[in-house]
C-alpha cells in the first residue's frame, strides 16, 4: 500500500477545508479541518501567468472573490489582491504544504499550466509521501506519474471509465492508480456502487467518493465499503464515523 493511503481507518477528507470554519480553499478553512482532527485535506491548483501555484478551484476569480478575471492570464501581483468572500487571501499551494507539515493533501491539478510548476514544487519540497495527485485530465496525471513514479495518483477520467467497465468483467489491462476518486454517479450513470467498489477492492484499489455532505449518504457509502469520503462539512463526517466507532485520528 502506498504510504499516503496507509491509514488505520476510513480516509476522511476535508474538501477544500472546513466550510464552517472559513470560505473554501482558505487558511481558516484548512486550519478548522485540522483542528477537528482531519489528517487529509483536499484542494485544487491553478497557476498565474507568471508561474505561481494557488490553492483555488475555479479558473476565474469571479465566483468566490471580490475580483474578476482568468487566473492564467493574470500576474500573481494582481491575483494576490483578491479576497475570497471579500475576507481571505488566496493561499499559495506551497504555503499550505509547508504550513500543515503533518497533514496529507489531495491535490487536483485544474489546468495544463499547473503541471510544470507543480513538478518544480515537488522537487524542492520533501512531501511525495503525503500527497495524492488527481485531475480531470489524463495527460496531467500521466505527466506526474512519469516524473514521480513513487507518488500516489488517483485515476484520470479515462481510467475511471476502464475501471467501471472492468467492474462488469470487461477485459482491461492492469489499472495504474492505487485509488479511484469518483462521485456516486455521473449524470444518470452510477459510479460508486457495490459492483464498482468490490471490483476495485479485488484489485487492491481504494475507492474515495466526493463530495458527500449528507450524513445518511455517508452511512450508505460506508456500508458499501468505501475507503474514503470527501466532504465540505468535516464535522458531519466525523460524527458519522464516531457513531460507527470508525473515527481514527
Amino acid at each position: 500500500m502506498h504510504a499516503y493511503l496507509d491509514h488505520a481507518g476510513v480516509l476522511a477528507f476535508a474538501h477544500r477545508g472546513d466550510h464552517e470554519s472559513g470560505p473554501e480553499n482558505t487558511l481558516p478553512a484548512f486550519a478548522g479541518a485540522v483542528a477537528l482532527g482531519f489528517n487529509y485535506l483536499e484542494t485544487d491548483a491553478h497557476c498565474t501567468a507568471d508561474g505561481v501555484l494557488l490553492a483555488f478551484h475555479d479558473d476565474r476569480l469571479d465566483r468566490v472573490t471580490d475580483h474578476v478575471g482568468i487566473i492564467a492570464q493574470m500576474p500573481f501581483a494582481r491575483v494576490s489582491q483578491a479576497r475570497v468572500a471579500a475576507q481571505e487571501p488566496i493561499p499559495l499551494l506551497e504555503d499550505l504544504l509547508n504550513g500543515f507539515p503533518d497533514t496529507r493533501f489531495n491535490i487536483d491539478l485544474k489546468a495544463d499550466n499547473t503541471v510544470a510548476p507543480f513538478i518544480k514544487l515537488l522537487k524542492r519540497n520533501k512531501c511525495l509521501d503525503r500527497i495524492c495527485v488527481g485531475s480531470f485530465n489524463d495527460r496531467r496525471v500521466a505527466a506526474i506519474r512519469r516524473e514521480f513514479p513513487e507518488v500516489c495518483t488517483s485515476m484520470g477520467p479515462k481510467e475511471v471509465v476502464k475501471a467501471r467497465l472492468a467492474s462488469y468483467h470487461m477485459p482491461f489491462a492492469r489499472l495504474s492508480a492505487p485509488c479511484a476518486q469518483v462521485p456516486v454517479r455521473w449524470d444518470r450513470m452510477p459510479v460508486a456502487d457495490k459492483r464498482f467498489i468490490r471490483a476495485m477492492q479485488a484489485r487492491g484499489i481504494q475507492t474515495h467518493v466526493w463530495t458527500i455532505n449528507d450524513s445518511m449518504v455517508m452511512h450508505q457509502l460506508l456500508d458499501l465499503g468505501v475507503e474514503g469520503i470527501m466532504t465540505d462539512f468535516p464535522a458531519r463526517l466525523k460524527a458519522v464515523l464516531l457513531e460507527r466507532n470508525s473515527w481514527v485520528h
